[in-house]
């Protein structure tokens, strides 16, 4: 007989329907899959024969032919066990085929019967839902994520034998209710700035990027606080909204690192790969394309300590993602794309020893290997970082001081203020933040007057600014303009500005 069963497979972070056809036909025992499967989904036939033995159902001594329709696209992962086992019960007369018309069934099975989680189940109940299925059969512990979608039945499962009962009738499982929601809600951080003492500059800097979803580069000397500084960066930012965790939650899903017990991520990701990582790795890829730290990190903060020691291949990859927040893995076989929109904070050391500029302590570094370590990030790459600040060592007084800062609750009800106006100043385009501006956009938005235009030619001339420079000093001075509430840029907002364009002036040893 001819069983078919609903399941899903995962291309990119978008999930599509597989159609699961299982044969029983007479003659020798055999087992075959058919339909591109990848070696976890071959492995399945030997998972699946010790679930049903162990769950106390017969496994037919007959000719078995599973395909895995579309049989164009190669299917990975182990997701496939659950439909294969039900699929063969229905074939066998053990559960009626009008049971599996209408609904989703995925899983991993153990060899006892009970059903492992699987990744991507997020994306697979939008798909779901989409198609117009009427509920999903999954494993129990992806059961939160599924069910935040809304308007489909999801049902937990814990065992083969749990579904089988269900599907003939016998049991009846309890679809599982959530209620998506969750925002508004101001988030709970581990960190916070108020444990940040001193480099009020520096905190000032990350507020303004914050708000304007600018890139920033850190440079100072070892142990000044920029790994502190950044850790905090996303406890300013505005709480996710129900769109942005929705996306940002279906990376982690298909990577199976949604956090045990959640629906959603509600906090916005903050990832810190180490220097040594991939190309890969930073940016997704492999045989079977995976999402990289950049996806990881969407919507948003990845932070890259020590940046001239990453590759250079590594850190060149991520041009693309910072200009369009997009990031494309193109294989023989497919094309895949993956939300890339992050805020990058990097930190460096001023120079090789990294004590150039310290009162204190004397650099050791000659003029060319100073210009040789900053030129391991090139010009293109520096071209997208908006705000360059220093970090000095902190002052003794500030460290023992009793004297705290500004909580990163203060600072955030700023950085939304500042974040709205952007909203309705862009809500007829596709971008969102000052920091997404175009040449077009700059010229139309960012309009200054006499004193402030003298300035800033006083400013290229004096600190050697670059071309480049230009652009980004009016981003900022917009975002500036922002979080003061004024609707012009005016010449005080130009001033501070271009203070934070420090690795374009002219280098002095």
């Amino acid at each position: 007989m001819l069983a078919t069963v609903f399941s899903s497979s995962v291309i990119g972070i978008d999930a599509y329907t597989v159609e699961v056809e299982v044969d029983i036909s007479r003659g020798l025992p055999s087992f075959s899959t058919v339909g591109l499967a990848e070696g976890a989904v071959r492995e399945s036939k030997d998972r699946v024969k010790a679930a049903l033995k162990n769950s106390g159902y017969n496994f037919p001594a007959d000719r078995i032919t599973v395909n895995l329709a579309p049989a164009d696209i190669k299917k990975e992962g182990s997701g496939f066990d659950l439909p294969i086992a039900i699929g063969i019960l229905a074939a066998n007369g053990i559960i009626p085929h009008s049971a599996l018309t209408d609904h989703l069934i995925i899983g991993e099975l153990s060899l006892d019967g009970s059903i492992r989680p699987i990744r991507g189940a997020l994306s697979m109940a939008i798909m779901a839902k989409e198609v117009g299925l009427k509920g999903i059969y999954l494993p129990s512990e992806n059961a939160m994520e599924a069910g935040v979608v809304g308007e489909i039945n999801v049902y937990p499962v814990n065992a083969l034998s749990e579904l089988v009962q269900s599907l003939n009738g016998i049991e009846c499982l309890v679809p599982i209710q959530i209620d998506p929601d969750f925002m508004g809600t101001q988030q709970n951080y581990d960190v916070d700035f108020s444990d940040v003492r001193g480099q009020e500059n520096v905190k000032r800097a990350l507020e303004i990027a914050a708000a304007g979803g600018h890139n920033v580069l850190m440079i100072g000397p070892p142990g000044a606080g920029k790994t502190m500084l950044a850790q905090r960066l996303s406890t300013i930012l505005p709480n996710l909204t129900f769109v942005e965790s929705l996306e940002t939650s279906k990376v982690y899903s298909v990577m199976g690192l949604m956090p045990k017990g959640k629906g959603l991520l509600t906090i916005r990701p903050f990832r810190a790969p180490h220097h040594t990582i991939s190309d890969a790795g930073l940016i997704g890829g492999g045989q079977i394309p995976k999402p990289g730290e950049v996806s990881l990190s969407h919507n948003g903060v990845l932070f890259l300590d020590e940046m001239p020691e990453f590759k250079k291949n590594v850190l060149e990859v991520l041009r693309q993602p910072m200009e369009n927040g997009l990031v494309t893995i193109s294989r023989a076989s497919s094309t895949v794309t993956y939300p890339a929109n992050f805020i990058l904070v990097g930190a460096m050391n001023p120079c090789p020893c990294g004590f150039f500029g310290d009162p204190k302590r004397e650099c050791t570094c000659s003029y060319r290997e100073i210009q040789r370590y900053r030129a391991r990030i090139s010009g293109p790459l520096m071209d997208r970082i908006d705000i360059h600040i220093d970090v000095p060592s902190v002052p003794f007084r500030d460290l023992t001081g009793t004297s705290q800062g500004q909580s990163s609750f203060d600072i955030s009800r700023r950085v939304i203020k500042a974040r709205s106006l952007q909203e309705n100043r862009f809500h007829k385009s596709k971008i969102h933040t000052n920091a997404m501006m175009n040449s077009r956009q700059i010229r139309k938005f960012c309009q200054i007057d006499d004193k402030s235009n003298l300035l800033l030619e006083m400013a290229m001339e004096k600190f050697g600014l670059s071309a480049r420079a230009l652009s980004r000093i009016l981003k900022i001075s917009r975002t500036i303009a922002d979080l003061s509430g004024s609707q012009n840029i005016e010449q005080i907002h130009i001033a501070e500005a271009i203070q934070y364009r420090s690795l374009d002036r002219k280098l002095v040893v």
